[in-house]
């Protein structure tokens, strides 16, 4: 039905998608560029205005989404340990041997990183200076533990080499993961496999067990 216009007025414009009454800009966008700019000069470095700048809108506007800075840090980190807790649920819920679980939990974490880039990245610099960013050691200390509790148990069922103490091998296995934050340039498409692929062969090849030469 075509709209019917009185005399003098303009038909109204359709908003384009967000919330109403804040049109140009949603939570997620919002997110996205605020992640984008911790990354690049630091959370601390960054301001709201900042923001609003690179967004183009009022600091306002961002605040009808969002109640503060420290909040974006929150679910921007929160993204990045939410789906790291997801591989470790699913590797956790596997039938088999601690090993095949500690691949799966590499390859998923990998699959993350590819899939959350940026989101990792920020993950990866908290320095705990603030309540959001020491919550967020917090949970990547837990998946640490239950990364080197996995270890622990491989070495156990003989499936990993013990001349490595098994806190320490989590701490290597997890460092070259993290790693790969810092040269990985996904495209789209890309899940990461490849790189799965390489650090599995690279890590499970050199930790698992060495058998003994025939004499």
């Amino acid at each position: 039905m075509n709209e019917v216009v009185s005399a003098g007025r303009e038909p109204r414009r359709p908003r384009r998608p967000g919330r109403p009454g804040r049109p140009g800009h949603d939570l997620e966008s919002i997110l996205v560029t605020a992640v984008r700019l911790f990354n690049e000069r630091g959370y601390d470095a960054t301001s709201m205005g900042d923001l609003s700048l690179a967004l183009g809108i009022t600091k306002s506007a961002i605040y009808h989404h969002v109640s503060s800075k420290e909040e974006l840090l929150r679910l921007g980190t929160g993204r990045a340990l939410d789906g790291l807790f997801g591989v470790a649920a699913a590797a956790e819920a596997l039938p088999g041997r601690a090993v095949d679980r500690l691949e799966h939990l590499v390859r998923g974490s990998l699959g993350v990183l590819a899939a959350q880039l940026p989101f990792v990245t920020l993950l990866l610099r908290v320095h705990g200076n603030t309540p959001a960013e020491r919550e967020a050691l917090a949970r990547r200390r837990e998946f640490d533990r239950f990364t080197a509790s996995l270890v622990k148990q491989a070495v156990a069922d003989g499936d990993l080499r013990t001349d490595i103490d098994p806190a320490l091998t989590a701490r290597l296995l997890f460092g070259l993961v993290n790693s790969v934050s810092e040269w990985y340039k996904p495209r789209p498409g890309d899940d990461g496999a490849a790189v799965a692929d390489a650090v599995c062969t690279l890590v499970f090849d050199g930790i698992g067990v060495v058998s003994s030469p025939d004499r």
